[in-house]
């Protein structure tokens, strides 16, 4: 990829767009990965296809937070404009601007819905947004499985993908082990 250029309104409107996407954050930030894609790649340009879905891969792999994959969006972003110093800001606005407002917001809501959770508009809310959540996940599976496209021939990915989420749902098997099993198939070619 050629270096793009980065002007401070853009890195303004980088830090803008995660700072929003906090605030829906309700499954964790990877239910905004959609939003991530359309903003990053397909609006701004200022990733590849394959540096998204390496940036989600990478940190979903590493031990620690599954936040994580926001900060190496904003590293690659930043070393797409050209330097290591740029690399360190992007960072800082994506993990940033997706931690801040929803940490807030999450501290001074859980202290009230903790006061008043016999409250029946509390046990609703909380019962409502499991749907929510489930949605957002499911579209950002969706983003990652068609990465490579939609076409017949990638056959071996959505049957990976479609049994994994059967072992998932269905199963105790733990998540590691068809990570471990998907990467044993790309090693050897089938996917």
């Amino acid at each position: 990829m050629n270096p793009i250029v980065m002007h401070p309104a853009d890195w303004l409107s980088l830090l803008a767009h995660y700072l929003a996407l906090s605030m829906l954050c309700v499954g964790g930030a990877i239910a905004t990965a959609p939003d991530m894609h359309r903003f990053l790649v397909q609006e701004k340009g200022w990733l590849t296809d394959p540096q998204f879905s390496a940036s989600i891969s990478l940190a979903q792999a590493a031990p620690g937070p599954n936040v994580l994959f926001t900060a190496l969006m904003g590293w690659n972003v930043g070393l797409n404009a050209g330097s290591l110093w740029t690399a360190l800001l992007g960072m800082a606005l994506c993990l940033g601007g997706i931690m801040l407002p929803s940490s807030v917001v999450v501290y001074l809501t859980s202290q009230w819905s903790h006061r008043n959770r016999d409250l029946r508009a509390v046990r609703a809310f909380k019962q409502g947004m499991a749907p929510v959540v489930i949605a957002l996940l499911v579209s950002t599976g969706w983003i990652l499985t068609t990465a490579n496209g939609y076409a017949l021939e990638n056959w071996p990915t959505w049957a990976v993908t479609i049994v994994s989420a059967l072992v998932v749902w269905r199963t105790r098997v733990h998540l590691l082990w068809l990570l471990g099993a998907g990467a044993v198939l790309g090693w050897m070619g089938w996917l």
